[in-house]
């Protein structure tokens, strides 16, 4: 029974990795076009952001499952999860660094002009730091529920914990048993990354406060 759960958990955790990366890329030229001055830009990044995050989740894993092909070939399941929920990600993710970088003071940004840094500079070595600390709880928060979220990859055949644990539940009628081990896994992982989290915010909050 256990190892059944077990078996999916190389799944579980690289469709959440994979997909929390993309996110990240994603979200980032999303962000660079909410904070452009260009109206147009800023309004094609709303638009993308509002209708990644309207939809449901498993709607766009089935529209990229059974509606995207490559040629001749279609998107495997694992690339499909991965694809659908590293977009949805982005698309959230944009919105907590949108978040962390409006927390910054103006005056961190003309205090920088002033000294004459280039864009790039600024962004590096003043902005990136601060709003980097500011979206890490709600960072490290989105990936949690994300390797919780990572179960809807089971509903296209991705042989995830969820995906194992349903298969011993039909074929040997126990299926209270192996979902609640499933459950202890997701909360395993989980705890150890939250805790993680919290000591690297407090260290950065520290070195902040030097």
């Amino acid at each position: 029974m256990l190892h059944a759960v077990l078996t999916g958990i190389p799944l579980t955790l690289g469709v959440t990795a994979a997909a929390l990366i993309i996110g990240t890329l994603v979200s980032l030229p999303l962000l660079a076009c909410t904070l452009s001055g260009n109206r147009l830009l800023w309004l094609g990044a709303r638009m993308v952001i509002d209708l990644l995050r309207g939809v449901p989740i498993v709607v766009w894993l089935f529209i990229f499952y059974y509606g995207v092909t490559l040629g001749s070939a279609k998107l495997s399941a694992f690339g499909a999860a991965v694809l659908g929920l590293g977009l949805v990600s982005g698309a959230y993710l944009a919105e907590i660094f949108r978040g962390a970088v409006s927390s910054v003071s103006a005056g961190q940004f003309e205090a920088g002009r002033a000294l004459g840094m280039t864009s790039r500079g600024l962004w590096a070595d003043i902005i990136a730091p601060q709003a980097w600390r500011v979206a890490l709880p709600g960072y490290t928060t989105y990936g949690i529920g994300l390797l919780k979220d990572s179960s809807i990859a089971s509903t296209i055949g991705v042989a995830e914990m969820v995906f194992q644990a349903g298969n011993f539940a039909r074929t040997t009628g126990n299926g209270i048993v192996v979902f609640l081990l499933a459950a202890a896994v997701y909360i395993l992982v989980s705890v150890p990354v939250g805790i993680l989290s919290r000591r690297v915010d407090e260290r950065m909050s520290a070195v902040v406060a030097r």
